[in-house]
C-alpha cells in the first residue's frame, strides 16, 4: 500500500461511499468538484448520479420543450450541460439554466412574456424573430415617447437565500436615438407600492454617447451595459434577496416616463434573473419590509 493509500485509509477509513457521496451533496457543485482531488474515495464518490442529481432540478427539466435531449449521459454531465446551455421551458416563454460555482437557479423571461407600454401597437414595437435569440420572437423600439418594460417572476422558482440581480437582455437595431438615459428599479411586488419604487429607481445608461442621439445632455453617473459572450448586451436593473421564496412575485422594470422625448432602437430579448454572490444582503438587497 503507498503512502497515499495509507493516508486516504486513516482518515476517510470509517466513512463508506455512500456516506461520502451523501456529505457531497449537501456541498455546492464547486466544492464536490474540489473534493474530488482529496482522496481516491471522494474522487469516485463524485462522479456518483446521487451526488449530482441533487444539483439538477428535475423539476424544472420536465418542464422543458425538448426534455429528452437532457436525459444522456450522468448526472453531472446533465449539470454541467445545463451551465453551458440554458433550455426553453413553459412553451418557449421562459429560458433556464444554472450557476456553475454554486448550482442555483437562473431565468431569463422572454420578450413576449413581458409587459411593455405599447407592445401591440405595430407604430411603436415589431414583434420579430432574431438569429442570435434562443426565443422565438424579440420586441424591437420603432418609436415611443414612454418607455415602460416590466418582468416579472415568481420568488418561489428561484433559489431560497440567494441574493439575485435582474438584466436586461438587449440590442440596438441600425437606427438608434433617445436611449442615452433611463432608469431601473426591482420591487417585490407584494411589498412595495409602484410609486415607492419609482422613487428609488437607478440612473442607467444603455446607449451613451452615440452620435445619433438627438438629446445631448450632461454625463451623470449610471450603471452601463456590458457585452455578453452570446452576442447580446446586458445592463444590471437592480438587485433584491429571495429568503424562502415566499415573497410572491419579483418586478424589474426599465422606463423613461418623466422626459418624454422620442426613443428608437431598442431590441429586447428579455430580462434575466441570476444569482449575485458578491451582494451585501444587509446593505444592498431588497429585504421584506412586513
Amino acid at each position: 500500500m503507498d503512502r497515499e493509500s495509507k493516508v486516504e485509509k486513516s482518515v476517510f477509513g470509517g466513512l463508506s461511499g455512500d456516506s461520502i457521496s451523501e456529505i457531497l451533496s449537501r456541498t455546492s457543485p464547486l466544492d464536490a468538484s474540489r473534493f474530488a482531488i482529496i482522496s481516491k474515495a471522494f474522487k469516485s464518490a463524485s462522479d456518483l448520479d446521487t451526488v449530482w442529481e441533487k444539483f439538477v432540478p428535475m423539476e424544472i427539466l420536465s418542464r422543458s420543450v425538448s426534455p429528452p435531449v437532457l436525459y444522456h449521459g450522468t448526472k453531472k454531465e446533465l449539470f454541467f450541460s445545463l451551465c453551458e446551455s440554458p433550455i426553453l421551458i413553459d412553451g418557449g416563454k421562459l429560458s433556464f439554466f444554472l450557476d456553475k460555482k454554486s448550482g442555483k437557479k437562473c431565468f431569463t423571461v422572454g420578450a413576449r412574456e413581458l409587459i411593455i407600454s405599447w407592445e401591440d401597437h405595430p407604430d411603436y414595437w415589431i414583434w420579430t424573430s432574431h438569429p442570435d435569440s434562443r426565443f422565438s420572437e424579440v420586441a424591437q423600439l420603432k418609436m415611443v415617447c414612454w418607455l415602460d418594460i416590466r418582468g416579472k417572476i415568481k420568488t418561489d422558482m428561484l433559489s431560497q437565500k440567494t441574493n439575485y440581480k435582474a438584466y436586461l437582455i438587449f440590442k440596438f437595431a441600425t437606427a438608434i436615438y433617445g436611449l442615452e438615459s433611463m432608469y431601473s428599479v426591482v420591487r417585490l411586488v407584494n411589498h412595495e407600492a409602484d410609486s415607492e419604487a419609482e422613487e428609488r429607481a437607478t440612473l442607467v445608461h444603455p446607449h451613451r454617447g452615440h452620435p445619433m442621439y438627438r438629446h445631448p445632455m450632461p454625463r451623470q453617473p449610471g450603471r452601463l451595459p456590458v457585452r455578453r459572450d452570446d452576442g447580446w448586451m446586458e445592463i444590471e436593473m437592480g438587485d433584491f434577496y429571495n429568503e424562502l421564496g415566499d415573497d410572491g412575485e419579483v418586478e424589474a422594470r426599465l422606463m423613461e416616463i418623466w422626459r418624454l422625448h422620442g426613443k428608437a432602437g431598442l431590441i429586447v430579448e428579455g430580462i434575466e434573473f441570476r444569482p449575485s454572490t458578491s451582494l451585501n444582503r444587509r446593505n444592498d438587497a431588497i429585504r421584506r419590509t412586513t
